[in-house]
């Protein structure tokens, strides 16, 4: 372990989202209070999420008490997201920590978990609940294995290998912070975070936590339909900045659902006795729109090179220009001996999912590589 030079008090902010936690947030709080000294000061923002129990009288009686301690409030309940999304704005501190007001995290290991900032190894540090050898509470296998794929499905997109990207103890210098523009208002802000986290390309350190869970019966809020949010959430805060395979796999499925799209319009003209060409043509350029639709929704975030007017005009031309590859390059291979209308049409189709594919990447939405984070 190196050791710690200390020049100066260090300060760290403590956001501690709150609702409906009366039987610990007492004792959460006195804990987070005892891990100031000489080096460390301490601002307690407990923001309490129109808690429906007696958390918001023990908070402001903690607040007259203990001038560390700001009691922020919401007039109706809109989750640990928006809770943490207050806080974090009102936070003064070079250094920003996350405290649950259930005391499943040990608020005596903040202190380990900011070493690796003063040491100025790290900007972010996560606590794992995975990565240490410390006590553990024995709870939910299905949760446990359902936090293992969110972590590595979060890494898949962000590159990065984490083994808890749920964790509650996220730690990070306040500057970085600043630079990001958080939405989501329940638990999908866990997912989130980690992706514009990684966005910024900073040093992130994982230190191993002990962890005191909780059961449904003892107050746990999280739900299935949390873990749905986390799932859409990996995917809607990383795939523009996903590595290249991963957003072609993305691109893969966009392709496909829009060929059914193509071919069930196609159908339906048909059906209608519409004229062949006017049909085929209609179809696809329905299907083109769809596919559109789809990038901005799931894998490309609109905010790139073009914008407005100009988006859709470079796009219609990317559409066009792969729709004439796809029939001049079908053409060319009919003129190979053996080569038959299937196995033409097979390969140029092939060809032109990569020209949209890169085409919308490169030209449509292209996003410059991020730059390492640097103070």
């Amino acid at each position: 372990m190196h050791p710690i030079p200390v020049f100066r008090k260090t300060s760290l902010s403590v956001v501690v989202p709150c609702y409906n936690e009366a039987r610990t947030l007492e004792s959460c709080i006195r804990r987070l209070l005892d891990i100031q000294d000489e080096d460390l000061s301490l601002e307690i923002i407990l923001v309490d999420d129109k808690s429906e129990d007696a958390s918001l009288t023990i908070a402001d009686s903690l607040a007259a008490e203990r001038p560390e301690i700001v009691v922020l409030r919401h007039e109706r309940n809109r989750g640990k997201g928006a809770a943490l999304r207050t806080g974090f704005a009102r936070a003064r501190c070079e250094i920003v920590a996350i405290q649950d007001a259930d005391l499943e995290y040990n608020p005596a290991e903040l202190r380990k978990l900011i070493n690796p900032i003063l040491r100025g190894d790290a900007d972010v540090v996560f606590g794992s609940r995975f990565l240490t050898a410390e006590e553990h509470r024995v709870l939910f296998f299905w949760h446990a294995l359902g936090n293992s794929f969110l972590t590595l499905l979060s890494n898949m997109f962000t590159d990065l290998n984490l083994t808890d990207m749920e964790t509650c103890y996220k730690v990070m210098r306040r500057e970085i912070l600043s630079r990001i523009e958080l939405e989501e208002d329940r638990f999908g802000i866990e997912p989130e975070l980690t992706a514009k986290l990684a966005h910024l390309r900073p040093k992130i350190f994982e230190v191993g936590i002990s962890y005191h869970g909780r059961t449904y019966s003892d107050g746990k809020k999280i739900g299935w339909k949390d873990g749905f949010r986390a799932l859409y959430c990996v995917l809607k805060y990383n795939a523009h900045k996903a590595p290249t395979p991963i957003q072609l796999l993305i691109y893969l499925f966009i392709g496909t659902t829009s060929a059914l799209c193509n071919l069930a319009f196609f159908l339906l003209f048909l059906h209608l006795r519409m004229e062949l060409m006017t049909a085929a043509v209609t179809a696809y350029f329905i299907a083109a729109a769809f596919n559109y639709l789809q990038c901005i929704a799931f894998l490309f975030r609109h905010k790139a090179r073009w914008s407005g007017p100009k988006e859709v005009l470079m796009y219609i031309l990317v559409v066009v220009l792969s729709a004439g590859i796809d029939y001049l390059f079908t053409l060319w291979l009919l003129l190979f001996p053996g080569v038959r209308p299937w196995l033409a049409k097979s390969i140029a189709s092939f060809l032109v999912l990569m020209v949209n594919f890169l085409g919308r990447k490169y030209l449509v939405f292209y996003e410059p590589p991020a730059k390492p984070w640097e103070r």
